[in-house]
């Protein structure tokens, strides 16, 4: 059986003061409970960047300026791919909440714990925390 490939963009949305936005999946969702960069799957037609703008505006209320590429990779779990596009985004319009009733909260970029994402998102943390350790 083949595995479905899905594309997925997601933003890292970090303030002024290094701080990252996160949201938790909802029950029912894969990985329930786990942290997330909030984003969501690239429809046919869409290029991952306006996937990622729709999806912010839809899942956070927020319009993201200037995203910037940050880490794109392929991970496999057993039912299915997924291509991850990560965008930084540090300047946007509105002020970040969870509109789809996620809870949604800032977060220290050094706080960052692997263990409270999804196992796809493991490269993606330890990149972060090794950017803060430079």
């Amino acid at each position: 059986m083949d595995k479905k490939t899905v594309q997925v963009a997601a933003g890292i949305i970090r303030n002024e003061f290094g701080q990252i936005y996160l949201t938790q999946r909802l029950e029912g969702q894969d990985f329930a409970q786990s942290l997330e960069f909030p984003g969501g799957k690239v429809d046919v037609n869409e290029t991952p960047e306006q996937a990622l703008k729709r999806e912010l505006e839809e899942e956070v209320g927020i319009v993201a300026l200037n995203p910037v590429m940050f880490e794109q990779f392929v991970f496999e779990y057993p039912n299915k791919i997924i291509h991850f596009y990560f965008y930084l985004i540090s300047e946007w319009i509105g002020e970040p909440f969870g509109r789809e009733g996620q809870e949604g909260f800032w977060i220290e970029q050094l706080d960052l714990d692997e263990s409270q994402f999804p196992p796809a998102n493991s490269k993606l943390i330890q990149r972060l925390l090794a950017e803060m350790n430079c």
